[in-house]
């Protein structure tokens, strides 16, 4: 089996992710940034898995962190066969463009687009070397159509940045076999986050056309599914999750 290497893997979207890829057999290496108690919690829940789960910490803002991370993960795993880049900064106070300072303007760009383009750097020789790979990273609802969002907008550019990415690797890697996708979750929010589908379906959700809130597993086997051998005709695609709410223009 292979070895992922999940940003943020720990927490979040990234919980789900983490456990999926366990469950398949593959060796995983998981980030966290702050959270040592939840990386903790998280190391003792799968602790079945053994070694097959190493759990780093990782500012996916700073490069050296990122090099000292991938040279950890090969020591500890092998090469790195499915790179998840799950982890981007957020900033959650709602401000406009000129109320960003540079500090939060450029830890958004380094973690949501620089820390990929260091990432593949580092993952892709292996990759190619094998004529495997998976490669997924993280968008949000509507990012393939670059579209603004109000008091979002650095976060909102680094990651229509990475769309254009993934597209540009996914046809540049494709002689190798390597295949480069993006998923866009919808509106999950709170618990949901880590949560599985049968928890989701005990809840309404009014506001979802399927009537149910999204969760992590839902992102979670999309990528499995993205990440399975005989998915390689799927690259360069931007993947929208959200139960139905991007279907239809909400403005017309």
């Amino acid at each position: 089996m292979g070895h992922a290497l999940i940003t943020a893997g720990t927490s979040g979207l990234g919980r789900q992710v983490t456990e999926k890829f366990l469950e398949a057999g593959h060796r995983v290496t998981a980030t966290y940034y702050r959270n040592t108690e939840k990386a903790q919690t998280v190391e003792q829940e799968l602790a079945q898995y053994g070694q097959m789960l190493l759990i780093e910490q990782a500012d996916v803002t700073n490069k050296q962190d990122i090099k000292t991370l991938h040279d950890k993960a090969v020591a500890v795993h092998g090469g790195i066969d499915y790179l998840i880049n799950n982890a981007g900064p957020f900033v959650f106070e709602r401000k406009k463009l000129l109320d960003y300072s540079e500090d939060e303007w450029h830890d958004l760009m380094n973690g949501n687009l620089d820390a990929v383009f260091y990432l593949l750097k580092l993952t892709v020789p292996h990759m190619r070397n094998q004529h495997f790979g998976r490669i997924v990273n993280y968008g949000f609802q509507g990012a393939n159509n670059a579209s603004g969002w109000l008091y979002r907008s650095a976060f909102a550019a680094a990651k229509s940045g990475l769309v254009s990415l993934t597209k540009t690797v996914a046809f540049e890697e494709a002689p190798y076999q390597i295949t480069s996708n993006m998923v866009c979750p919808g509106n999950i929010t709170g618990n949901m986050k880590e949560a599985g589908i049968a928890d989701s379906r005990r809840v309404h959700d009014e506001t979802t056309p399927i009537g149910r809130p999204g969760t992590g597993e839902d992102i979670a086997r999309t990528i499995m599914y993205l990440c399975e051998q005989d998915s390689d005709m799927i690259t360069g695609a931007i993947m929208e999750i959200t139960g139905g709410l991007d279907v239809i223009n909400r403005y017309r």
